[in-house]
């Protein structure tokens, strides 16, 4: 698979504008609009509070098809009740207006504070602007325009040949903080030129998620406004792709490599985090099991700071292990850091100091946690806990 840091996808254009909704003055108005209705799915928090644009999105991706994403940063539009629909609905009602299409392929995101109006009339005056600077190579100025307390921003893209043409998979997303499961507190935006039907762009696309986005976490806190889109829009004229088939392989691999590159990006952007932690939990009975145990891990604020301070106390990851409930044999249990075997037998190891102390500063650490009961897995990405995510996180809303 071929890999192009051009940021274009065909038949698609993006801009993205400092409107004013954020303070400092950075660019916080994004637009992704489709030259032709293009097929859509889409994943969304799990949340009991979703935020105004999910209920919106919801209700539209289940049409099948959009044309347009309207994404705000700085402003969470999340429980603001009835005012956070209308003021939503008056956004994607204006910028159809302006793109001559069908209101109901517009889709809308927000991200920031919650519990504050949109700024409606900063929007909508920026409208005209957004829409003007529309350009195929628009994509990595939407991408500023969605960031929050981001560092970097996450960008990937993924080409192929794919049902007998060339097809492009373009991702960008934002997720710093409160990345967790059902979904992170991000939002994602995939681009495409395939041709691939509703039903199977939405198996695949929810079969990515699963090994991307939803195996990840950074503390453990589950957004309002998690939102992932995929837009298909067919200008690749490629024969259609099935999710069962061969070019549904190859069309499930780009996508699972570009939304696992954002992924990665989203955890080790984590708000002050300095590591990287990728956990294996293997030999598990079922995957559910496994998944179960990983994020017991995965979650521990005791085992986060452990690799924030490079300690490597293997101890918190064993007790982390054992507290979900699930039935584990202590001497088939071995843990590894890296190549270096912690845990074996029921009692710890004692591995070479400087080789483990090498391994516990490393900015990526991979951690393997043999359950020695199945054959089922699953991995997680985390990250360390720092005194910088407490900083950051103190004083948000102030």
């Amino acid at each position: 698979m071929e890999r192009n840091q051009t940021y274009i996808v065909p038949g698609f254009a993006a801009s993205g504008i400092a409107a004013g909704i954020k303070a400092d003055g950075r660019p916080d108005l994004a637009l992704i609009r489709s030259d032709v209705p293009a097929v859509a799915a889409g994943v969304f928090t799990t949340n009991r509070f979703p935020a105004a644009p999910v209920q919106i999105d919801r209700e539209r991706v289940a049409r099948g098809t959009a044309r347009a994403i309207l994404a705000n940063s700085g402003n969470a539009n999340a429980a603001t009740g009835p005012d956070g629909l209308k003021d939503a609905l008056a956004t994607s009602r204006e910028l159809a207006l302006r793109l001559a299409i069908p209101e109901h392929e517009v889709l809308v995101a927000s991200t920031g504070v919650i519990g504050h109006r949109l700024p409606l009339d900063k929007i909508l005056a920026g409208l005209p602007g957004l829409v003007a600077d529309l350009s195929p190579g628009g994509i990595p100025a939407a991408e500023e325009a969605i960031l929050t307390t981001d560092r970097f921003p996450k960008l990937a893209v993924a080409r192929a040949r794919c049902g007998g043409r060339d097809v492009a998979v373009c991702g960008l997303a934002k997720g710093a903080g409160m990345i967790e499961p059902h979904m992170a507190t991000m939002l994602a935006f995939i681009l495409t030129d395939a041709v691939v039907p509703r039903d199977d762009l939405d198996r695949l696309f929810r079969r990515a998620v699963r090994s991307t986005f939803n195996a990840i976490s950074v503390d453990g806190c589950e957004s309002t406004n998690d939102t992932a889109l995929i837009l298909a829009n067919g200008v690749a004229a490629n024969r259609p792709i099935t999710a069962g088939g061969a070019d549904g392989r190859r069309f499930g691999a780009m996508l699972t490599e570009v939304m696992g590159h954002l992924a990665r990006a989203m955890v080790e952007d984590g708000e002050g985090a300095t590591k990287r932690v990728d956990l294996c939990v293997s030999g598990a009975r079922n995957r559910a099991e496994a998944r179960r145990i990983a994020y017991a891990v995965a979650r521990s604020n005791l085992v986060k700071t452990a690799f924030y301070g490079g300690d490597p106390n293997w101890g918190r990851i064993i007790a982390a292990a054992g507290s979900v409930g699930i039935a584990l044999t202590a001497d088939r249990v071995a843990l590894h850091f890296e190549d270096v075997l912690m845990f074996a037998d029921g009692k710890g190891r004692a591995p070479d100091p400087e080789r483990i102390s090498a391994i516990m500063s490393r900015p990526v650490v991979h951690i393997r946690l043999d359950l020695g009961m199945g054959r089922a897995s699953f991995i997680v990405q985390t990250s360390d806990l720092t005194h910088d995510y407490v900083a950051l996180n103190a004083h948000y809303h102030t």
